[in-house]
């Protein structure tokens, strides 16, 4: 896979896993209070690219034990 494919899509997957993790762990922690996008967005911007940098170094040998697993069941 080209290596900008790649980064967009670690960059669009892990947008949205953590938006969806930060705002319910911030929920959790905080509840709906005056601060809470506040808090959520920066919950965000320091959880998103240490996700997406994660996700674009782990999903090669992610896409390629998917693909070894499903090839050993057929």
């Amino acid at each position: 896979m080209d290596w900008r494919v790649r980064a967009l899509t670690a960059m669009f997957m892990t947008a949205v896993m953590v938006a969806m993790v930060t705002l319910i762990v911030t929920w959790l922690n905080l509840g709906f209070d005056p601060d809470f996008m506040r808090q959520w967005g920066k919950a965000f911007l320091i959880a998103w690219p240490i996700a997406a940098m994660t996700g674009f170094f782990v999903m090669p040998g992610a896409r390629g034990l998917a693909e070894r697993m499903v090839q050993k069941r057929n």
